[in-house]
């Protein structure tokens, strides 16, 4: 069989003593989890915390959401279900199950042991009902659908105690430009181990689903930049071209500057496309990919913050399509075309304001109360928080979201790496050029920089 790790059966014992403890004092309200993974205590604080999911609920509920499948979508789907029925009779012969999941959690198929696939049915882990963690709480198929990577989920792990019985290995196969989930493949066993070869086959089946979608998204690279070469030729407007994500392909001399990206430099692959840092504009692109799904011809304006930029900057995103599908937008700079923006983007499903931060320090969860935090900042791939307890690694995956959870909290956006805790700042100095910093009352009086950009929303902040 092509490219598949071979499964072999293992001990039953899951060994769960420590982590149900956890789980019945977590569940009460205690927030001290030793012996629990990270990634399992942390998404157990967004099933408590977050999404409020019962922990004693009996069966997942019907879907009742349908995202909409672009061509690329049904292609992973179809590949996913190939993948797992090439490996039905093995998972059968485990007395396991395998499930494919749409990027709600709503289960499109299932192939595995009969026994199994009937008891699986008590909790109605069958088609066409949710597994996403908003609904179930920590699950394989859920759980990978907030995380990267293959995600095991054993006994009493799960957030529902009905489902303390099943381990699972689930992995979110996601797109490679917004890095947004499309679909899970899951491997699930009544009451013994997955195999130990279960997670490599797993994170190798949505590499190899992935290879298509890469080659994809390298020929819409090259796609936006030949409609960005053709817009070029018949217009004197500053111009960029940005992917589906927010990410610049190309820009020209002009923009390079508004943007922070290098000028006339072509990112084709889209992991080395250049991210500029800015929020608006991210934002601007994803609104206006939702917009041209429905109505091609969709032409949109908006204002964003700039680098070097005291005011906000007018844009106007036009959507590029190439063989009916869309690769990407063009934004022109200092022009006002189209349908205005809505102010702000937010998310689908608004999230209930935190009532702590969460961060990890070493194999363990540390749920901070806000007071507890100075501030975040952003290094590379993680986002370090800088709090009562010394600097400890956030859990939220990228500054951005931190941002947004945090906004109505007390908490600022003063640099595109810097999010500050405004209760915080003990002092403000001003730089021999009119720049600000912050002094904060930690420990050392950290200093963090504002940016001219955000300047102004920090003295109307502090009232300055």
């Amino acid at each position: 069989m092509r490219d598949v790790h071979r499964l072999e059966p293992v001990s039953a014992n899951l060994g769960s003593g420590t982590v149900l403890a956890a789980w019945e004092r977590f569940v009460q309200g205690e927030d001290h989890v030793p012996g629990v993974r990270p990634l399992v205590a942390i998404s157990w604080h967004r099933c408590r915390e977050q999404y409020r999911v019962d922990p004693h609920l009996t069966e997942a509920p019907v879907a009742v959401v349908e995202p909409d499948h672009t061509p690329e979508h049904d292609v992973v789907l179809a590949e996913l279900g190939f993948r797992a029925a090439s490996m039905a009779h093995e998972v059968s012969n485990l007395g396991g199950v395998v499930t494919v999941t749409d990027a709600t959690g709503r289960i499109l198929a299932e192939w595995g042991d009969q026994a199994t696939l009937a008891r699986a049915g008590d909790s109605n882990l069958a088609p066409w009902f949710c597994w996403s963690e908003c609904a179930v709480g920590t699950n394989g198929m859920g759980t990978a659908l907030e995380a990267h990577g293959p995600v095991p989920i054993r006994g009493a792990e799960h957030w529902c105690k009905a489902l303390h019985n099943w381990v699972c290995a689930g992995i979110a196969v996601r797109d490679v430009v917004t890095r947004e989930p499309i679909a899970v493949l899951n491997l699930c066993c009544w009451r013994s181990r997955l195999p130990a070869s279960a997670e490599s086959w797993l994170a190798n089946a949505a590499t190899m689903t992935q290879y298509p979608l890469k080659r994809r998204a390298r020929d819409s690279g090259a796609e936006l930049v030949a409609a960005y070469t053709q817009a070029r030729a018949h217009s004197s407007a500053t111009l960029a071209a940005v992917d589906a994500a927010g990410k610049v392909v190309i820009a020209d001399d002009m923009a390079s500057v508004l943007l922070g990206v290098p000028a006339r430099t072509p990112a084709v692959d889209p992991t080395l496309r250049w991210n500029p840092g800015m929020p608006e504009l991210i934002a601007a692109a994803r609104y206006a990919t939702r917009q041209a799904a429905h109505n091609p011809d969709w032409v949109g304006s908006t204002q964003i913050f700039a680098h070097l930029a005291d005011e906000p900057t007018s844009i106007s995103i036009r959507p590029v399509f190439s063989s009916g599908r869309l690769i990407g937008n063009l934004v022109s700079f200092g022009t006002s075309d189209g349908a205005r923006l809505p102010q702000a983007d937010g998310p689908a499903h608004p999230r209930m304001r935190p009532r702590r931060v969460v961060a990890v320090r070493d194999n363990r969860m540390v749920l901070l109360r806000l007071p507890e935090v100075s501030f975040a900042e952003s290094r590379g791939n993680d986002v370090w928080l800088s709090t009562d307890q010394g600097r400890l690694r956030a859990a939220s995956p990228s500054l951005d979201r931190l941002d947004s959870e945090l906004a109505d909290a007390g908490f600022l956006r003063v640099h595109r790496r810097y999010v500050v805790n405004l209760s915080r700042v003990r002092e403000i100095e001003r730089g021999p050029k009119g720049e600000l910093s912050l002094v904060m009352d930690d420990r050392s009086h950290e200093m963090v920089p504002v940016s001219r950009r955000n300047a102004p929303a920090v003295r109307r902040a502090l009232d300055i």
